[in-house]
Order: structure tokens, then sequence, then C-alpha cells
């Protein structure tokens, strides 16, 4: 009888609703270096891209900023962040209860984020004991969505083949790294009327539908394996 499939979970957006604080402090801390940043910009054009990469594309736009500076603005942000993450921060909609009828399933964490920022979400949530240690920071793999590489560490170190995974994600760049690695990707479309799916991705609007598509995935592959 085949393993359970293994689930890969984004963190900020799936999982947590990390992302207006995200972009709250990004806004007072960019526009202090220089860098004309709205929190409304990360919502709407760098969701789950990784912080160099919007700093990166802000200088193009208005300007290059000391190396020195970036580097105690991004500390100094983030530890802003996990001190709001800690009080404030809520699970997605759904996520808890979604997460409790998965359990039979290995499951991991896959986030751009730094890893102790996905402890700490976690934590605050109280999501972080159905994750245990698997935990696969792009800080730590040297590799960020969109790159595949990011899933496929996850899923190797998990000890499954990508094809026997699925990661669920809400943003466009990690679910197209996720198709990339060859993975069944579920794309939680929380904004149905401003974002598309990518093409070859699963659509739901809400984590309460997650358990139904996993079990109908599950229910195809028996059926899949039981005809080879």
């Amino acid at each position: 009888m085949a393993r359970p499939l293994c689930l890969l979970f984004d963190c900020d957006g799936t999982l947590v609703d990390s992302e207006p604080l995200l972009a709250d402090e990004m806004e007072t801390s960019l526009t202090a270096a220089g860098l004309p940043f709205q929190a409304s910009d990360y919502i709407g054009e760098f969701r789950g891209a990784r912080f160099r990469h919007i700093v990166a594309e802000l200088e193009r736009r208005h300007g290059a900023v000391d190396p020195l500076h970036l580097e105690v603005l991004e500390r100094d942000m983030r530890a802003n962040l996990n001190r709001r993450l800690a009080t404030d921060l809520k699970p997605i909609t759904g996520a808890t209860e979604a997460l409790a009828s998965l359990t039979g399933h290995p499951m991991g964490v896959v986030s751009n984020g730094p890893v102790n920022k996905i402890r700490t979400s976690l934590m605050a949530t109280r999501l972080e004991a159905v994750f245990g240690d698997h935990l696969f920071s792009a800080y730590e793999a040297q590799c960020w969505k969109p790159d595949p590489c990011l899933y496929h560490h996850a899923a190797s170190l998990m000890g499954y083949a990508a094809e026997d995974c699925v990661a669920i994600d809400d943003a466009i760049v990690g679910v197209k790294a996720a198709l990339a690695a060859g993975m069944t990707v579920i794309h939680l479309n929380r904004f149905p009327d401003a974002e598309q799916t990518p093409e070859g991705a699963i659509t739901i609007t809400s984590m309460f539908q997650l358990p139904t598509v996993i079990s109908r995935l599950e229910s195809t592959r028996h059926l899949a394996t039981s005809q080879a």
C-alpha cells in the first residue's frame, strides 16, 4: 500500500496571516531608507517574493542604497516583525481545522522566510506541533522560490519523491516553484478577483476546502495504483 501523500505548506499567507504585518513593517523600513514603498505594493506586486529581490527592484526604480545601511535595515525590520508576529499573528481562516483533519499525512513547511520567522509564526498560532522540525527555509537551503530547488530540497529531506508530494501555496511564485518541481500543487487563491491560478495547479479559495481535495487526490492515486 502506498504511503500517504506528503503535504508541503507555504507559511505566510497559507498557514498564517502574516502578510499584512510584514507589508506594514516593510513600508516603514524601506521608505525610511529612501526606497518608497507602501504596504499595498507588497500585496499587489511582491507577495511571496524574497526580501532582497524586492529591495533590488526598488533600487532599480529609485536608486541604490548603501549596502551596510540595508543590512541594518533588514535586521531591525525582522526584529520588529518577529515581535509583532509573537503577539498579533493569527492563523489563516480554516488552517487549524484543515491541519487537524490531515494528521495521517507527513507534513512540512516550505518558506522563502528565515527559519526563526517560520518557527515564531507557528508558535504564535499554535501550529508548531503539527510540523515539528520539518521546517524548510530558503535561507538554509540557499535557494528561493520561484526556483523549484527549495521544494526539491524539502521533499528529499522528508524522504519523498516530488510526484508523491502535494504543495499548498498561496503565492504565484510558490505555485510556479512547486509545479516546476514536478509536484501536485494546490493554489490557495484568497484573491480570486485579482489573481489567476497558473495552469496545472488546483484552485481552492479557503483552507476549509483542503481536506476534501487531498482526499480526492488520495482516492485517484489509490485507484491508479490498483489498476497498474
